[in-house]
């Protein structure tokens, strides 16, 4: 046994993140990755987890047109609608369960808003919203959008468990959805009393609680106990196996680690700094492309 198999044996939690929140007039987001002391788990480098919020008849979210590079974005409802819109001419609904996955690669821009249907009376918005850095060789793919409906996705049932994949591979399942390196991304129901192991054939993984509370023996710590809105990440090799104290939600994720170093500023992922300065160049000069018959924009923030 190596001594990082020895370590992971004997403690396989590498951190613990507490989410940093973040209230945008009633609707708080909870800012998870990239965190001071971890920028990405697997080619995951952001992570937020949205409301819940309840929204009055006629108030939503409205995200105007923002241009990305050099990732792939997945926005995933518990509850609510969000219209998705962009440059390539995609209006899509985005509803629970189901997968919009939106490859920026060399550029792309989009919108995120309360449909006008939902507004006619009270919502309720919850859900999560990732960033997949893409590697090297597909930083400046062609821009592109899939939407993958919720019955195409796989299911895997256990007694008190049910789990959606709804990226890459784990537990023998492949989802749909075309991802760019080796990863997985799962949304877990667990009922009180239920287990489940991490997939251990990935590098780095890591748990996130929305909602409930699980505990894993953390070896010669003993039990260690995450409540709602906490993040653990595990070592690699270490075997982990969760347990609800309670009737929980989680989202599973992790992968291979990207290849190379990645920068990131606002809505831009890069693995050099001269193509985030050309990027932020190209938006405030109006090169990017836009979304059709929508004449906002967010404008570049200041440095």
């Amino acid at each position: 046994m190596s001594e990082a198999q020895k370590q992971a044996k004997e403690d396989p939690i590498d951190l613990i993140i507490q989410p940093r929140g973040r209230d945008l007039g009633g609707f708080e987001v909870r800012r998870i990755l990239p965190y001071a002391k971890r920028r990405l788990v697997g080619p995951f480098i952001f992570l937020d987890e949205m409301g819940p919020a309840d929204f009055p008849a006629g108030q939503g979210i409205s995200v105007r047109p923002h241009p990305h590079i050099g990732l792939a974005t997945v926005t995933y409802l518990f509850e609510g609608e969000i219209m998705h819109r962009d440059s390539l001419g995609y209006e899509q609904p985005i509803q629970p369960g189901a997968v919009n996955w939106m490859t920026a690669g060399k550029g792309i821009v989009h919108s995120e808003r309360s449909p006008e249907a939902a507004l006619a009376g009270p919502q309720r918005l919850h859900g999560m919203q990732s960033w997949i850095a893409l590697p090297l060789a597909h930083e400046e793919a062609e821009p592109s959008f899939t939407h993958y409906p919720t019955a195409g996705l796989p299911e895997i049932e256990r007694p008190g468990l049910w789990m959606r994949l709804i990226a890459g591979s784990a537990f023998g399942h492949c989802a749909p959805v075309r991802v760019f390196s080796d990863m997985f991304y799962l949304h877990a129901e667990l009922e009180a009393g239920a287990s489940l192991e991490l997939p251990q054939d990935y590098a780095e993984r890591a748990v996130y609680v929305v909602s409930g509370a699980v505990e894993t023996d953390a070896g010669t710590a003993g039990l260690q106990s995450f409540a709602a809105n906490t993040m653990a990440v595990f070592k690699a090799g270490a075997r982990v196996s969760l347990a609800a104290h309670q009737a929980s939600r989680l989202m599973l994720l992790g992968g291979a680690p990207i290849d190379g170093q990645r920068f990131i500023w606002w809505n831009f992922v890069a693995s050099s700094q001269d193509r985030i300065e050309q990027a932020k160049a190209d938006w405030k000069a109006g090169r990017f492309a836009m979304v059709p018959d929508d004449h906002e924009f967010i404008p570049l923030p200041e440095d």
